[in-house]
């Protein structure tokens, strides 16, 4: 199934666009095996997207551009060995809520469950724990639909140089498929949200995230209060907000009020300081028992843009400090807040992971939609480059392949694995040559 040559794909806030050939919904593997053929018969380029929420141009296209909307099943349940297979398309939303029904859980997520499953696999999506991996680990296998049709069942077991590679392929393998994930038992978690004294929980930033299952922090440029979340298992039984208080913190809070003070913010800069103590002193405390995946995810309705590095974590507090003093210096107009968080490293799981070989923590600065973005995120770059930072897959950077080549001990070995897929570069792109190189 496709649509008119002149249908646009945007992203999720908006700012990503691109006019593809063709953008094709396939609802079966036949459907889109058809399209991958229709395309090398054509001389045409393929971009796979899932939710389009990553913020970076990684999904666009000007040749034939495959939604996986429609791919979007859960296929079959192992209670007992604590797997799920499901096919690429479906979003961590449903994933979650069908797994809950089996008593399972993933055992980690971010606080943005609207991504597909694949495209949180293919840019290492990635939630906060000190002691626990991000999505592409949880991986068991996938199936990928390789340039030349064939299908590739891809494990450890079968290939390891494979699997390494495509559990975090960035779309430069081929499409995937179906993923199988390992799961663990349902749980919930007793969230806490409360103000700290930022530099303070800076100063104690590692102690707080080995202490806690799940830790983090937000902090508005010119405050000096961390915003942090704690989220621990419980035995507790849930006890969720009613649905209006959740309305008025998810909603009211977080998000109307937040896109208002933001607005206020893009008129005026130089209210946003005042702006941003306001909304720290507006988000308050509070305590939630609930299901982990919706303790985990919150709605995220104000549109905004973002950059997130990957760093060795003893740094993560160094790095926050900076980008506060980089903001106050340069006189960057910024009403969003700077994010913290931790995954515990990879040693041996994808090439292109970005906490391969280390503990890292994630340092992320937004842009509210509409403000220049560019010469802070440029400038926060600059910062992270110093501190040996990876940048995630699915956001903005300025990298190149270049400059990434000596920061992935296993670079080389992806390129291997692409160059053996995919040696016409079927699956490339303007993102995909400027960031990988040519196949």
């Amino acid at each position: 199934m496709s649509e008119a040559n002149q249908t646009e794909w945007r992203n999720w806030t908006g700012d990503q666009r691109c006019a593809p050939v063709a953008i094709e919904r396939p609802a079966s593997l036949g459907e889109l095996t058809a399209v991958i053929e229709r395309a090398a018969r054509a001389g045409r380029r393929v971009r796979a997207a899932g939710a389009g929420h990553s913020f970076s141009d990684i999904a666009c296209t000007d040749g034939v551009l495959v939604a996986l909307d429609r791919l979007a099943r859960v296929l079959d349940v192992d209670r007992s060995a604590g797997l799920v297979r499901a096919q690429a398309g479906i979003t961590i939303h449903e994933l979650s809520a069908q797994l809950a029904q089996h008593g399972l859980a993933l055992e980690n997520l971010g606080d943005v469950d609207v991504q597909s499953i694949a495209g949180a696999v293919s840019t290492a999506t990635h939630g906060t724990g000190a002691r626990l991996r991000n999505i592409p680990s949880q991986l068991v296998s996938l199936t990928l639909l390789a340039a030349d049709g064939s299908l590739l069942q891809c494990s450890r077991e079968r290939d390891e140089e494979l699997f390494r590679a495509a559990a975090v392929g960035l779309g430069a393998l081929g499409v995937i498929v179906e993923v199988t994930l390992r799961c663990v038992p349902a749980f919930n978690l007793r969230g806490v949200d409360a103000p700290a004294p930022l530099e303070q929980t800076l100063e104690r930033f590692e102690e707080l995230a080995l202490a806690n299952d799940h830790f983090e922090l937000f902090v508005f440029p010119h405050t000096r209060t961390a915003l942090t979340r704690t989220n621990n298992r419980t035995e507790e039984p849930p006890r969720p907000p009613g649905r209006a208080g959740a309305w008025a913190n998810d909603v009211l809070l977080t998000n109307h009020a937040l896109g208002l003070l933001c607005r206020v913010g893009r008129r005026a800069p130089s209210q946003i300081p005042r702006v941003n103590r306001l909304v720290t002193r507006l988000a308050g405390s509070r305590v939630v028992v609930d299901r982990s995946d919706r303790v985990f995810s919150t709605p995220r309705l104000v549109r905004f843009t973002e950059m997130e590095y990957a760093l060795p974590r003893a740094r993560t507090g160094e790095a926050v400090r900076r980008v506060m003093e980089l903001v106050e210096r340069e006189r960057f107009a910024v009403p969003f807040p700077i994010e913290a968080r931790t995954v515990a490293g990879d040693d041996d799981d994808a090439f292109l992971s970005t906490a391969a070989g280390r503990d890292s923590g994630f340092v992320a600065v937004h842009m509210f939609e509409g403000m220049e973005w560019q010469p802070y995120f440029r400038a926060v770059e600059a910062i992270m480059d110093e501190l040996d930072g990876r940048p995630h897959w699915g956001k903005r950077h300025f990298q190149t392949a270049v400059t990434l080549r000596e920061r992935y001990p296993d670079w080389d070995r992806f390129r291997a694995v692409r160059r053996r897929l995919d040696p016409e570069g079927r699956f490339a792109n303007e993102w995909t040559d400027r960031v990988l190189g040519p196949p």
